[in-house]
C-alpha cells in the first residue's frame, strides 16, 4: 500500500481540513515575452501544520481512489504521463502539479457554491475523491478539450461529510486556462482570459464583480480640483485607491487580477517565474489575522503555508514554505518519467530558514567614491521615479 496513514486518519485529516473556515488560496498566471506561461498560486490554511510534500509519478504507475465509508475500491487509473506535485497529507492528494507534457492543474476550496452528484456504491469503478482529480488529470491528458470529455464518464465525490468542495483550475501548454466548477452535479468549464482564481462564489461571480473596480487604474491620480482646491495624492499609487486589502476570496480575486495584469511584462520564464512570487507576497496570510483576537488555533509562521510556481514551458517547479523562504526548484527536464521511482519528500528537509551572513571585508579600503552632488540628484530625484 502507497498510503501511509490508516484510512480513518486519512478521512480525519481531509475533513477538518474542509471544515477549517480559513483557508485563503490565492491562483494568478503570467506570460512572458517568450511565450513561457506561467501557473502560481498559494496554499493556505490557519488549522494546524500540514503534512506538505512534492510527490514524483512515474508513467504506467497505477492509483486507486479512495470513496466515503471506508472504502478504497474506487476508480483506478494509470499514469500515461509522468507528473511532479505538491502534495497535502498524503502522496496522492497532489493539490497542484504538472506533467510532462506541459498541463498544470490546481485545486482551490470552494465552500458552499459546489456540489458533487451524491455518492452511489453502484458507480464506485467511475468514482474518484475531488483531492485525487488533479492526479487523475495529470496522470491521463495533454489538453483541455480531452479533460472536458473525459470528466463526462466520471463521479467526483467527498470522501468524508465534513469536508467542502472544490473547483480547479488548468492550464495547458498554450497558455489556456480554464476554471472547473462542480455545481448540482454538472461539470462547468469556464475559459479564463486572466486565470486568476481564489475560492467562493462561483467564477462567473468573481468576474461580474471586477465591474465594481471600474475606477482603479495604475499609476497616480489627480491632481483635481475641487472648487478652488486643488486635490494631490499623497503619493505614488493612487489610481489603486480602493483596491481591497482584505483576505476575503473576493477581495484577493480583485487584488490579483490588477496586480497580475498591470505587473510589467518580463522577458523570460525565469524572470516571470520571479515576478510570480513578488505578486503572491502580497497574498501572504499572518496567522491571526482571520480570526478573533485570541481565537487562533495554532502558532505557526503564517497561514499561508507555501507557494508554488511553474514555468510550464521550460518545466521547472518553484516553491518556498512558510518555513524557508528560500526558493528551491525541481527541473522536470532531468527527469526519466519512463524510469524514475515514484516517490515523495517533504518540502522542508529542515523546518528553519535559511539565512546567509554577510561576510565582512576587514581589508577594505575606507575611500568613498565621490560624484558631483548634480550626479547624485541626477538618479535619486528622476522624475519618472515618483509618476
Amino acid at each position: 500500500m502507497e498510503y501511509k496513514k490508516t484510512f480513518s486518519a486519512l478521512v480525519m485529516a481531509l475533513g477538518l481540513i474542509g471544515a477549517n473556515s480559513a483557508d485563503a488560496c490565492t491562483g494568478i498566471t503570467l506570460k512572458s515575452k517568450d511565450n513561457s506561461f506561467i501557473a502560481a498560486r498559494t496554499i493556505d490554511w490557519s488549522g494546524s501544520e500540514m503534512d506538505n510534500m512534492y510527490t514524483i509519478v512515474p508513467r504506467n504507475h497505477t492509483q486507486r481512489s479512495l470513496l466515503p465509508n471506508n472504502a478504497t475500491d474506487g476508480m483506478e487509473f494509470t499514469s500515461k504521463y509522468g507528473y511532479v506535485g505538491l502534495a497535502v497529507e498524503e502522496p496522492q492528494f497532489v493539490v497542484d502539479g504538472t506533467n510532462e507534457v506541459g498541463l498544470s492543474a490546481a485545486l482551490f476550496y470552494f465552500p458552499e457554491y459546489g456540489q458533487y452528484q451524491p455518492y452511489d456504491p453502484e458507480y464506485k469503478d467511475i468514482t474518484i475523491a475531488d483531492f485525487q482529480l488533479v492526479s487523475w488529470i495529470l496522470s491521463q491528458f495533454s489538453t483541455i478539450d480531452e479533460i472536458k470529455e473525459a470528466i463526462k464518464d466520471i463521479r467526483v465525490a467527498n470522501i468524508d461529510k465534513r469536508a467542502k468542495t472544490v473547483h480547479w483550475r488548468i492550464v495547458d501548454a498554450t497558455g489556456r486556462v480554464v476554471i472547473l466548477e462542480i455545481v448540482d452535479g454538472v461539470p462547468q468549464f469556464y475559459d479564463s482570459a486572466l486565470g486568476v482564481l481564489t475560492n467562493a462564489p462561483g467564477y462567473p461571480w468573481h468576474m461580474t464583480n471586477l465591474n465594481n473596480y471600474v475606477n482603479l487604474m495604475p499609476g497616480t491620480a489627480g491632481p483635481t480640483k475641487l472648487g478652488a482646491v486643488t486635490l494631490t495624492a499623497f503619493g505614488s499609487g493612487s489610481g489603486f485607491l480602493g483596491l481591497p486589502g482584505d483576505f476575503t476570496p473576493p477581495s484577493r480575486f480583485v487584488r490579483a487580477a490588477f496586480l497580475q495584469s498591470y505587473s510589467i511584462q518580463q522577458a523570460t520564464g525565469y524572470e516571470s517565474a520571479m515576478l510570480a512570487f513578488h505578486i503572491l507576497n502580497n497574498f501572504d496570510v499572518p496567522l491571526g489575522v482571520q480570526f478573533a483576537v485570541g481565537k487562533a488555533p495554532n502558532n505557526m509562521p503564517s497561514a499561508t503555508q507555501w507557494t508554488i510556481v511553474t514555468d510550464l514551458k521550460n518545466r521547472m517547479i518553484y516553491y518556498h514554505t512558510m518555513y524557508n523562504r528560500t526558493i528551491r526548484s525541481i527541473n522536470m527536464g532531468e527527469i526519466n518519467f519512463e524510469t524514475v521511482p515514484y516517490q515523495s519528500h517533504p518540502l522542508d528537509a529542515t523546518k528553519q530558514q535559511t539565512i546567509i551572513p554577510v561576510q565582512i571585508d576587514d581589508t577594505a579600503s575606507d575611500e568613498m567614491q565621490t560624484r558631483s552632488v548634480d550626479e547624485i540628484a541626477a538618479k535619486v530625484f528622476r522624475k519618472e521615479s515618483y509618476e
